[in-house]
């Protein structure tokens, strides 16, 4: 078999943070390194930092001619830098030697309002350094690193911080008869969280029905594709996690419970500034009987990149 002339290709840059994650207007600094088993001429070696947004999806039945497809495509920045480059003056390319070679780099993301980082079953919003090895005669030999990035936000806000609150009722009807009301009231510390976070629900309810009433707490992701103009969409809606309480009896009345919800430390930010692509968190609070509708409280809470501490108490604040 040939051994490959190229082996070992790295690239190396300095973390900005413990989560290793970048943001706009952010100076990467590193190097690329990789090692050569024979000499070899290199017309080029290059380097390109990208930010793109894809969406594609299919609807329709198996048949090509009931199958209709959609995607869209943005590129949100690409910046191209030469590593290595041939004599300006012969046009030859450089020789490289056998072993190890390494060449450093700096690139700077640029300012502007980018989707964070996202991977889902019918798009992505991708950030990426492509380094490509351009030799004589040869296909180029590209190599991606993908990069974190984080969409910053601006954690003062106090609309992050306030707490959420809804509430909701309904009785239960049988022929002429109806039954006591069933009544949730549930609350959140604050909108916005981080991966990894848990949402403490506070709920309060009564269950004057005849019934068992079972709660449940579940954290929904909420991903909209979209054609350029909006012309067609696509939803996914996911389950990420839930937790269910004890059955509340029936007569019940005046009862309150905390609910911890964790969000999954893998879970993607929230996107709302992209025409393709969006991504939304709702904490769902269900009130769940048997042979009838669903009870429901829904929060549309924000998941970012920086903690955000919830507002305190009237109280505190005045002190």
């Amino acid at each position: 078999m040939f051994q490959p002339t190229i082996k070992n290709f790295n690239v190396n840059y300095n973390a900005l943070n413990e989560r290793n994650t970048v943001s706009s207007g952010d100076l990467i600094a590193g190097h690329i390194s990789f090692e050569l088993t024979k000499e070899t001429k290199v017309s080029s070696i290059t380097m390109a930092l990208k930010g793109k947004v894809n969406v594609h999806w299919s609807t329709g039945g198996g048949k090509k001619r009931s199958r209709r497809n959609y995607s869209a495509k943005l590129e949100l920045f690409k910046l191209k830098s030469v590593l290595l480059q041939e004599n300006s003056v012969t046009g030859e390319p450089a020789k490289l030697q056998p072993g190890t070679h390494m060449y450093p780099f700096s690139c700077q993301i640029p300012q502007g309002d980018f989707p964070s980082t996202f991977h889902g079953v019918h798009g992505h919003a991708m950030y990426s350094l492509t380094v490509g090895i351009y030799r004589p005669w040869h296909m180029s030999k590209d190599f991606v690193t993908e990069l974190n990035f984080v969409n910053r936000i601006d954690t003062s806000n106090p609309e992050l911080s306030a707490p959420l609150s809804g509430r909701n009722t309904m009785t239960l009807c049988c022929l002429w008869c109806a039954s006591g009301p069933i009544t949730v009231t549930a609350s959140t510390e604050k909108k916005a969280f981080i991966p990894g976070e848990t949402v403490k629900v506070i709920c309060n309810f009564s269950n004057y029905s005849s019934r068992t009433v079972t709660l449940k707490v579940k954290l929904l992701q909420k991903v909209v594709h979209y054609t350029h103009n909006r012309v067609s969409k696509r939803n996914v809606i996911k389950n990420m996690a839930s937790v269910t309480g004890q059955p509340i009896r029936a007569a019940a009345s005046d009862l309150r419970t905390e609910m911890m919800l964790p969000i999954p430390s893998s879970a993607s930010l929230s996107i709302s500034n992209c025409s393709i692509l969006e991504v939304d968190y709702i904490v769902e609070v269900i009130m769940s009987l048997t042979a009838a509708p669903d009870l429901e409280v829904l929060f549309p809470i924000i998941l970012c990149g920086t903690p955000v501490n919830a507002n305190p108490p009237p109280y505190l604040q005045s002190c």
